[in-house]
This record gives structure tokens, sequence and C-alpha cells, in this order.
């Protein structure tokens, strides 16, 4: 991470929240989100929001909002809970229409109640090696506002990073027509206590959404964005269409099989933050055990120091 202008201080600010934006219609991945939301689609062992969650857990976040549809409320509902097993609580926000990624902050205005925040996008997946830090942890020590860019060959599809002669974040492009290498910026977005109030500032584009481009860029006039690159060995995923769903899917077991580990499990990453217990996660592991994600977390309590294995009435699967 790079600042290449003094930031303001943080102040009094509250601690860091987080957002999930999980809405839209999927259009892309159609007829697979006709009548399922995209966030909620398999990629491979997980919902793909899973993979987003995990981020913010690993950030240290426990208070997180997740904004979705009218429609699709009800089942981000059943699958997250209020989050409490894995000790975080989530709140749930409705996005009417797509309206923005910078919208977001408007419809959240309230539960951030003046904190500052990491948002992340539902359908943008952040694969990184054991050994290295997840890029949101990284962001989280953002001051006013922080990106994440990864080198492609082809920036026509994404919102792209102009930087200066020394590596400054100067500007904020969204899918320039010329496409040609550069740094697009993915899906997580470190954002100071003033989101809300410079979000409601903007003009919608001509698509008539509030662009977080442009939202970025009030930051880039104001102070030096700070920019955390993706490391060499790490993946990154616009999951929006069929073809980087399954690329996807496949990096994440190809990973998991060479790690054993399980990678984007909010069980994991709640686990080692120490906001749930060994005995918790047996428990709520033990009516999945059948599932490979469910052998998976049991393996794992098996082999941990702080027990001798997991609960004897929930027997651990050869690994198979």
């Amino acid at each position: 991470m790079t600042n290449h202008k003094t930031a303001p201080p943080r102040g009094t600010c509250p601690q860091r929240k987080g957002i999930i934006l999980a809405g839209g219609t999927g259009s892309r991945l159609w007829p697979l989100t006709h009548s399922v939301s995209k966030q909620l689609l398999p990629v491979y062992d997980k919902p793909m929001i899973y993979y987003p969650l995990t981020q913010l857990l690993q950030a240290g976040i426990r208070e997180i909002a997740v904004i979705t549809t009218p429609r699709d409320q009800a089942q981000y509902q059943a699958l997250l809970g209020d989050g409490r097993q894995w000790g975080v609580a989530i709140t749930y926000l409705v996005q009417p229409r797509p309206g923005g990624v910078a919208q977001a902050f408007v419809l959240a205005e309230d539960f951030l109640a003046g904190s500052s925040c990491l948002l992340a996008l539902g359908d943008n997946i952040h694969l990184v090696p054991r050994g290295s830090t997840a890029p949101a942890a990284r962001l989280a020590a953002s001051q006013s506002c922080g990106i994440v860019g990864v080198p492609v060959s082809d920036t026509s599809a994404y919102g792209v990073a102009r930087l200066s002669a020394q590596g400054a974040v100067r500007a904020l492009v969204e899918k320039p027509r010329a496409g040609g290498p550069g740094l697009a910026v993915t899906g997580l977005y470190a954002l100071d206590h003033r989101a809300p109030t410079m979000a409601r500032s903007l003009r919608p584009s001509k698509r008539g959404e509030l662009e977080i481009v442009d939202l970025l860029n009030l930051y880039v006039v104001e102070w030096a964005v700070d920019l955390v690159q993706m490391p060499a060995d790490a993946q990154w995923f616009d999951a929006g269409t069929h073809d980087s769903l399954m690329a996807a899917a496949d990096c994440v077991r190809g990973l998991q099989d060479r790690q054993s580990r399980l990678v984007g499990s909010p069980d994991l990453a709640a686990l080692e933050n120490g906001w749930i217990d060994a005995a918790e996660l047996a428990a709520r592991v033990k009516g999945c055990g059948a599932s490979g994600y469910g052998r998976a977390l049991l393996r794992h309590l098996a082999t941990m120091d702080k027990v001798a294995g997991p609960p004897t009435d929930i027997p651990v699967p050869n690994a198979a």
C-alpha cells in the first residue's frame, strides 16, 4: 500500500463496518439467474457470497450490511441468518432497483452511522494462497480511501486506475473504450465516514446510476487513494459471466487441493479470529458432515492443537 499525500487523521470515527452489495439482475448469467440471485450461485463448494463475506471477516469486520433486491432478501436471510454463528452481526438492506455501486453508501447511511467502511461486491472473488495477506485485510488500514488493483490485458470491461509516473492514483476511468493493458480496480473499496454524503453529491451517469469511479475520483482530488496491489500468485474473478463463474470454481478446487485447506470459508475465518470456538463450529457442522465442505471443516477441527479431535459423535471421514 502506498500513500503519496498526507491523508487526514481518522479522528474518533467508530470501528470500520462492512457492506456486501448483492443486488442486480445477473442478466449476463441468464437463465441461471432467472429465479436465483447471482451471488447465491455455487462457486465450487460454497455460495458465491461466502467469498466476499470471508474477506470482510478476515479484515476483522464484525458488523456487516448485505444489500439485496427485494425479491432475494429472504433467501439471503435463510442462508446467512443474523451472523451469530460466525460471531458477527448481519443487517439486511434493500436496493429496489440497480442504481450503481456508489448507491450502496446512500442505502447504508443509517447502518454506517458515521463509521468508515469496507465495501465488497458480491460477485467479486479474491483467491489468495495461504501465507499471503488478503486484500481486504490490507485495505482495512486505509486512512481515507483504498482500492485493489490487478493488471489485466484488456481494460475495456473494468474500472481502471490511471497512475502518475510516481505510482500515485491520479484518476479512475470506467470501461475505457481504448482498452489495452492496464490496472483494473477489483470490487473491494475502503472509504471513510464521508462516503454516504459524498455519494449523495454525485450526478447519475448516462445509464442512470451512481458510479463508484465518480465517488473514488472525489477522493483522488482531495488525497491520494491507497492502492493495494494483488499478490502475483493471487487470483481475482468478476464472476458475472458463465465462463468466469466456471473459471472461479476450477480455481477454488485447485487451490484447495494444493493447500488441503478451505478458501472463502466464513466458518474457518471466524474460528481463526477467535469469534467462535471449536465446539461451536463442530456443533454447526454436525448436520453437514456428509458434504465436501463439512468434511473439510471436520478435518480442520481434528488437526487443531487445541483439541484432540472433534466430538466422538461426529466422525471425521477419510480424505477423499
